[in-house]
């Protein structure tokens, strides 16, 4: 049964995807009329920044900072900050739970009656990583398709009003991890060793 291997691989390579997601810009794609500044008539909107290319310096990008406290900044967007952190750090503590439990699996005769609890521990924390993630991905994903606005302060050099605007790749990413760390944990909750060795050592 391999079904535990599978688990820990792909919660680690989530874990991975998510870390990734949470520093992309690409989170929303902004088409602009604006090409005397926007060269590219493209923005980049993520979490954390705004960027563009401009005529200034045509070969690096442009960006602007958005802190958690901004003013101009939609409700989804420092959530989106708080939360996938938090995804971050649960991910991490849910891998480490997965690899103990690996261990007292397969290398420990001892410290069995701990196993239950580290698999149940993990496969739960997967569960809240793949949950704690997708809420903002999907929060802004509904910005996206619905066209909101953000008002950027002047010093952006961005509209408050795209032309038109797309989802970007952060985004499917990020749901591609979500899913993932999703399937990881119920890989873990299954795990029928884990229930077998605690029903053999319960006393008669």
């Amino acid at each position: 049964d391999l079904s535990e291997f599978l688990g820990l691989v792909l919660g680690f390579l989530a874990w991975i995807l998510i870390m990734i997601t949470a520093g992309l810009n690409e989170w929303r794609l902004w088409q602009v009329d604006e090409v005397s500044v926007i060269t590219s008539g493209v923005a980049w909107v993520g979490i954390w920044r705004a960027c563009f290319y401009s005529q200034v310096l045509p070969q690096v990008e442009n960006c602007w900072s958005i802190g958690i406290s901004a003013p101009f900044a939609p409700p989804e967007i420092p959530a989106a900050q708080v939360l996938m952190m938090l995804a971050v750090v649960s991910g991490l503590a849910a891998n480490v739970c997965g690899a103990v439990a690996m261990r007292l699996a397969y290398f420990s005769v001892k410290n069995r009656r701990n196993m239950r609890l580290l698999f149940l521990l993990a496969g739960s924390l997967y569960l809240l990583t793949g949950g704690v993630c997708l809420v903002p991905l999907l929060w802004n994903m509904s910005s996206v398709l619905k066209n909101n606005t953000i008002d950027f302060p002047p010093h952006f050099q961005l509209p408050s009003a795209p032309v038109g605007q797309q989802v970007g790749s952060a985004i499917g990413v990020g749901i591609f991890a979500s899913l993932l760390t999703l399937l990881s944990g119920l890989l873990f909750l299954c795990y029928r060793y884990a229930w077998r060795s605690l029903r053999a050592e319960e006393p008669v």
